[in-house]
């Protein structure tokens, strides 16, 4: 954060050093009493009225965004000396008489109960390693952190694969690197991503005029909104006409590695929106909507939490054991799914279907696929401040023959990640298809051999249905797979949220998440989530990618 008109600086507590972020937090101490000082009353506010609600809002000089961040650091640092000052400064602050911020919600997910999530605190080594790498990178523990850490091999690539798009060296400024990310999230409404990016866009020193709407950025950026726009919603449309559109506008106009870059970015962007809304993540505590300066009521919560849909934790979490409650029912549906599968597997072995079959059988998934919609699916419209980020608000997705539209499938076997994605993007991007590649094969590859309540059980033939369902929807063809398996092994309540989470994410809702896969544990909902993400970005490089091999050759 840049110091301006003696700012608190936050810099020193990402220090893995103790003695540096004694420092720091001494500096901002007293930075934050001095501040405190100026608006407290003349005499000292009495303990006992804290309690009625009558200490001062912190509203002026700034000061309500500097008690919301240290709010944040004491609850989500994952260094305890910062955790334990953090909360020491905000507790000087009450007893001058100023009112200071409580966390709203419960935890980093809406759709997770907190005690299923690790608490900050109380991870172990490994993860400690993992979780002071994060902070030490982004400045913050975020929320999309602490509901990946379930899977923390996937988690570890994909803090690598982040930090080095938008912090190492590449093609694009600092600054460009956040506002795509904007650009993006903004695609889905996706305001927790939006603000996260904002304020980084700020810290590295974007312009704020650029904040106030797409037509204020350059030229060169407003060009990227179509590509953005059909990237995140009906990528089969991208032709090479549109990526010799931004190469050749002249003063405007993209090198081919920056092009690359901003696709990556993008790509990134558009599946991670699909992970927030799929996983429910909660704002962040310093945001708006993740802390409120109100005094909680008698009742431990108030009215302002209610209207904005939180509930008190033994309504939200009415499970005895915090698990997902198992019924009867939800375990004849596990052990129904295991069948399936070692039946399935048998008729593998047996007969193997023809490859005018197995093309039939694709166009017929495809075709279903455009029928798969929720009771919810109504349109809705973006909010202001997030839309101004992107033109053309009414683009969304659309299936693929919609009015009579015809689009042509697209054969893994002549143009693929591994065979031509790959070398593409690593020749113009150097490392980056490495570190992609290297995070789509944890994603497609990870297994704990366990499904719900039993353990070592194979379930990669579960996981290739998924991941191919996804780019089944795109249009994305393997001719080596039986897409007969997929209406086999997915029913309609998880072929919704997959849908759902994939093309339109802002339309996810607990009860979409609550009804698939009732017998499973939240960790293996995440688990598909992470699938979810990274067949969907594989799906939007692909197309994006082969334009550009079409325009180069």
């Amino acid at each position: 954060m840049e110091e301006r008109e003696g700012e608190v600086r936050w810099d020193g507590l990402c220090s893995r050093d103790a003695a540096t972020r004694a420092a720091a937090l001494d500096t901002i101490g007293q930075a934050v009493l001095r501040r405190s000082e100026t608006i407290a009353p003349e005499a000292a506010v009495p303990s006992s009225r804290a309690a009625d609600g009558l200490l001062l809002p912190a509203a002026r000089n700034g000061l309500s965004e500097v008690l919301a961040r240290l709010l944040m650091l004491s609850k989500r640092c994952p260094f305890p000396d910062v955790r334990e000052k953090s909360e020491a400064i905000l507790g000087g602050v009450q007893e001058l008489g100023i009112r200071i911020p409580r966390p709203l919600g419960h935890g980093p997910s809406r759709f997770i109960p907190e005690k299923e999530t690790i608490q900050v605190g109380n991870e172990d080594a490994a993860m400690h390693t993992l979780f002071a790498e994060s902070f030490a990178t982004l400045g913050r523990l975020d929320n999309v952190t602490l509901v990946m850490v379930f899977h923390p091999q996937y988690l570890e690539s994909f803090l690598k694969t982040q930090h080095y798009l938008l912090q190492m060296d590449g093609p694009l400024p600092l600054h460009y690197r956040h506002y795509i990310g904007i650009m993006a999230a903004a695609r889905h409404q996706c305001s927790y991503l939006v603000n996260l990016h904002v304020n980084d866009f700020l810290h590295v020193g974007g312009d704020p005029k650029w904040l106030n709407g797409l037509e204020n950025a350059p030229q060169k950026l407003q060009n990227l909104g179509e590509l953005n726009k059909m990237l995140a919603h009906r990528p089969w449309l991208i032709t090479k006409e549109h990526i010799e559109q931004l190469l050749k506008t002249e003063e405007n106009s993209w090198s081919l590695a920056e092009l690359i870059h901003a696709v990556v970015l993008l790509t990134h962007y558009h599946s991670l929106a699909s992970f927030t809304f799929g996983c429910g993540i909660s704002p962040e505590i310093d945001c708006e909507g993740g802390h409120t300066f109100r005094p909680p009521s008698v009742s431990n919560y108030c009215i302002c939490d209610i209207t904005n849909g939180y509930h008190g934790v033994d309504e939200i979490h009415a499970s005895p054991t915090g698990s997902i409650p198992v019924s009867i029912k939800s375990v004849c549906e596990v052990e129904a799914l295991m069948e399936k599968m070692k039946q399935l597997q048998e008729c593998r072995d047996e007969e193997e279907a023809s490859q005018e079959e197995m093309a039939t059988r694709f166009e017929r998934e495809k075709r279903e696929s455009m029928f798969v919609c929720s009771s919810e699916d109504e349109e809705s419209a973006p909010t202001r401040d997030v839309s101004r980020h992107f033109e053309d608000t009414s683009y969304g997705y659309k299936d693929f023959s919609r009015h009579g539209m015809h689009v042509p499938t697209f054969r893994v076997q002549d143009y693929s990640w591994e065979d031509h994605g790959y070398s593409l993007v690593n020749r113009l991007y150097p490392d980056v298809g490495q570190l992609l590649d290297e995070k789509f094969h944890i994603a497609y590859n990870l297994t704990y051999n366990t499904m719900a309540m039993h353990k070592d059980v194979d379930t990669s033939m579960l996981r290739r249905a998924i991941w191919n369902y996804i780019h089944c929807m795109f249009g994305i063809r393997y001719d080596d797979y039986d897409y007969g398996e997929i209406n086999q092994l997915l029913d309609r309540s998880f072929k919704v949220y997959i849908k759902t989470v994939v093309c339109t994410p802002e339309k996810t809702t607990k009860r979409m998440y609550d009804s698939f896969w009732r017998q499973f544990e939240h960790s293996e909902k995440v688990h598909v989530n992470l699938l979810l993400v990274e067949a969907r970005m594989q799906a939007e490089l692909l197309y994006a990618l082969r334009a550009i091999t079409r325009y180069m050759t």
